[in-house]
């Protein structure tokens, strides 16, 4: 079984965007769910972050100043792990974790540790490693070019 997170008693910042196709209440719904299924994953949320932007930045999903607030807190509090409420791409997680100095996950990431964590029988546990290198493999890219010439 692979590993993504390793999740378990760790603290964590729990960070949702409202964008124009969601309304404040649907987004803090969502984020309300993200912290169930943090606490199933056995993490303790620490604290939430919530940004309104017209849309996500590409780089790091939210903007410049509320990446620098969470990094204070991150530093601040000493938090190890950040799970965003969306799917971030795999530049965003790359760009969030330099940024942050912390490990990032998105609500993918956190539902398939969950289900690694959950999984009994043979047949379940190949369906999500299955699942999680299909996950992974965009992730990989670039992720060992300090090797190459």
């Amino acid at each position: 079984m692979i590993e993504l997170a390793n999740i378990g008693k760790e603290r964590c910042i729990i960070v949702g965007v409202s964008t124009r196709a969601w309304t404040r209440a649907q987004a803090e719904e969502s984020l309300d769910e993200l912290d169930l299924l943090a606490d199933t994953a056995g993490a303790t949320v620490a604290a939430r972050m919530f940004q309104d932007r017209d849309r996500f930045d590409a780089a790091t999903y939210i903007g410049k100043g509320k990446v620098e607030e969470l990094k204070q807190l991150v530093e601040a509090d000493k938090i190890p792990l950040v799970v965003f409420d969306d799917d971030l791409s795999p530049a965003q997680v790359r760009n969030l974790e330099k940024e942050l100095n912390c490990k990032v996950v998105d609500r993918s990431g956190l539902i398939l540790d969950i289900f690694a964590a959950r999984a009994r029988t043979s047949e379940a546990m190949t369906q999500v490693e299955l699942a999680q290198l299909q996950y992974l493999r965009p992730r990989l890219t670039r992720m060992w070019t300090h090797l190459a010439r």
